[in-house]
């Protein structure tokens, strides 16, 4: 097994049976900085004290608890290549996506930071392959990250198709692959696995929960680089439109690769006070000739134990219906069966909001006055409609019962985006 920049546990050693540790680093896991307790997995400060007096991260708990009397080891050794990068995907990329592909080309080449600032369905994935390819080609290292699982299941077969002769590890919450590669896909978490370790990492959704407002993330992402770092989105946040002034390099597509416009949301005002036990007319009106066009339907709500109830009202109504939340083990499953119209209806947390590409599919928003629903949530959301050349025009309704600064800011960022 290929250790290099690993940075692993003593349970981990176990788990994965490395017997010789001899060419690993050994550092102690916390660290006390100027009298307080820093973890070195996560460079978290806020350690607290366990009752036998030893101290443990809080933050990276949920890939092992580590404390004051732990160690990590920290494998410094090269990397030994294992795939030719050579490029299997054998499609074309529009003026715009290729000027965009330079772009990265260019910053990664140069050794500096790259923001790939896209809207949704513009064709960021794409646009990542000669660059991947022209690393792997070079014998360097690349990891393909997100804070979203299902992201990750989304790119790996897009991946594994596009790199068809290179060895690819997937890793998340509940899948461990231990397959020897140049090109990791992970979410972010599973970066603190690593030291040094990637010449390039690609950040999925920088801005999606959890990372967003999740230091320890970013750290570790920065603790795992060696390179460059390309982020890509289509709503950054201040913090990246800041870095612009600072030097990060940048690319602009506001025009998805099949040239049609975004759909634009419609705010639809009406009584919710019934929600989630009983639909208005309105909305089931609305889902019965979204389904009529031979369309799927992706209904948004803001709870996860609407998902269910607003599913089973829809199946009393005769309509196939499945609801889904990040508590929900059959996810993946249900979602494939949505792609293959098995299922009419999806109705879904905002766990769905990013990453998820599935054709001729109407989205509507229930409550999109919600708190849950920023203005990037609901733009995300509405570029899951309209992302198929045979289908640009895919309907999106937010169903509220209030205006909000959010519903309005994120149709007038759309809007902008279409006249850009």
């Amino acid at each position: 097994m290929d250790l290099a920049g690993a940075q692993l546990t003593q349970p981990e050693l176990a788990r994965l049976a490395v017997s010789n540790i001899a060419q690993a680093t050994v550092v102690p896991a916390l660290v006390k900085v100027k009298g307080h307790w820093r973890c070195q997995r996560c460079r978290s400060q806020f350690p607290v004290a366990l009752p036998d007096g030893r101290f443990y991260c809080p933050e990276c708990v949920t890939l092992g608890r580590l404390t004051d009397q732990d160690n990590l080891y920290r494998f410094d050794q090269p990397h030994q290549p294992v795939g030719d990068g050579r490029l299997t995907w054998h499609g074309t990329l529009t003026p715009d996506q290729q000027a965009a592909s330079d772009a990265l080309m260019a910053s990664v080449t140069a050794g500096r930071d790259h923001l790939i600032w896209a809207v949704t369905g513009a064709g960021k994935t794409e646009m990542l392959f000669p660059t991947i390819a022209r690393l792997i080609q070079q014998q360097q290292r690349v990891a393909i990250v997100s804070p979203r699982i299902d992201v990750i299941r989304e790119l790996a077969p897009r991946f594994r198709a596009a790199f068809g002769t290179t060895p690819i590890t997937v890793r998340y919450g509940g899948h461990f692959d231990q397959t020897d590669s140049d090109l990791l896909l992970a979410t972010v978490h599973q970066l603190l696995r690593f030291y040094q370790a990637f010449d390039l990492i690609v950040v999925d959704e920088v801005d999606a929960f959890p990372m967003n407002g999740t230091p320890m993330l970013h750290q570790a992402v920065q603790q795992a680089r060696r390179g460059s770092v390309a982020y890509l989105t289509a709503t950054p946040d201040r913090v990246l439109k800041r870095a612009l002034h600072r030097g990060l390099g940048v690319s602009r597509l506001f025009r998805r690769f099949h040239g049609h416009p975004l759909p634009v949301p419609i705010i639809r005002l009406m009584n919710l006070q019934k929600v989630p036990h009983q639909l208005p007319a309105a909305m089931i009106t609305w889902i019965r000739q979204v389904l009529a066009t031979k369309r799927v339907c992706l209904l948004f709500v803001p709870k996860i134990s609407w998902s269910e109830q607003i599913a089973d009202v829809l199946r009393q109504l005769g309509l196939k219906t499945a609801g889904v939340a990040s508590t929900d083990p059959q996810r993946a499953e249900k979602v494939m069966a949505f792609r293959q119209r098995q299922i009419d209806v999806l109705v879904t947390t905002t766990i769905l909001e990013r990453g998820v590409t599935v054709t001729q599919c109407a989205v509507g928003v229930i409550a999109a006055a919600d708190r849950e629903f920023s203005a990037a949530a609901l733009i995300q959301i509405a570029g899951r409609a309209g992302r198929a050349a045979d289908s640009p025009d895919d309907p999106v309704v937010f169903f509220t019962d209030r205006y909000t600064l959010a519903l309005l800011a994120a149709k007038r960022q759309i809007v902008m985006m279409n006249g850009r």
